[in-house]
């Protein structure tokens, strides 16, 4: 598959996807449901799931133009679904959709990333702390065992999807409008947690492991206080180191 520009015609490929990122970055699949009484519907949402994927894990940048009649043809399949898949990316926050010209994938402003992650710092302590009732002795020991696997210190790829992961694991029992608010916050800023992990890891990780580190320990002891504070530093520990790299939201 060639390279993408911003702004230029992209020829995209959805064959078979990355092997061992692909399975960790999908949910219960309910905000792309497989499943429907129309064709078309079934159509669209296949179509979507295909571009968030490509979204998600960077092979579509911030910027990139889509063209539909290209997707439909590298799909087998006609421009409704192309369309409608386009809309539900659109009121997922994944696609700007311009009358009469095209879409392109979404590109946050600093001020917009910000946002979102402060929304986060909120959210997700209170996820947390409801999901704690639910958690198993297994459920923990996923956890751990996913957190033994960043610390060996995979590439960026597979480490952002095992962050992912561990992240979603924690929230367990949720489902509906909460969970997709997350998962959209989630996808939004995917490019920037991408581009700071390649900067970060480097000086940061040994910091983010003593995190997860105190997380799960917190989850272990059902400590809904704990849980909820040590998951609002983490996630404001990002943005604000975000922050300090203006470059990303060029």
């Amino acid at each position: 598959m060639r390279g993408f520009h911003p702004h230029e015609p992209t020829t995209l490929s959805f064959g078979r996807a990355r092997e061992g990122t692909s399975r960790l970055i999908e949910r219960r699949g309910d905000m792309y449901p497989e499943e429907s009484r129309n064709g078309v519907e079934v159509a669209s949402h296949r179509v979507a799931r295909e571009i968030r994927e490509r979204i998600v894990t960077g092979d579509l940048p911030p910027g990139t133009r889509i063209f539909q009649d290209e997707l439909a043809d590298e799909l087998h399949t006609s421009r409704i679904p192309v369309r409608d898949a386009l809309r539900i990316l659109q009121s997922n926050g994944l696609v700007t959709l311009k009358s009469n010209r095209g879409a392109w994938v979404i590109k946050l402003s600093h001020r917009q990333y910000d946002l979102n992650y402060k929304i986060r710092e909120e959210l997700e302590p209170l996820l947390i702390a409801e999901s704690l009732a639910q958690i198993t002795d297994e459920d923990v020991a996923a956890i751990v065992e996913l957190q033994r696997r960043i610390e060996e210190g995979p590439d960026d790829a597979t480490y952002l999807a095992l962050d992912r992961e561990l992240h979603f694991r924690t929230y367990k029992g949720h489902e509906g409008e909460l969970m997709d608010t997350v998962t959209r916050l989630w996808d939004t800023t995917a490019h920037h947690r991408r581009m700071f992990t390649k900067l970060s890891r480097p000086t940061l990780q040994v910091v983010f492991n003593a995190e997860h580190q105190l997380l799960i320990e917190a989850l272990r002891n059902r400590d809904a206080e704990d849980a909820r504070a040590i998951l609002a530093m983490h996630i404001r520990r990002t943005r604000r180191s975000l922050a300090q790299h203006p470059e990303i939201f060029e």
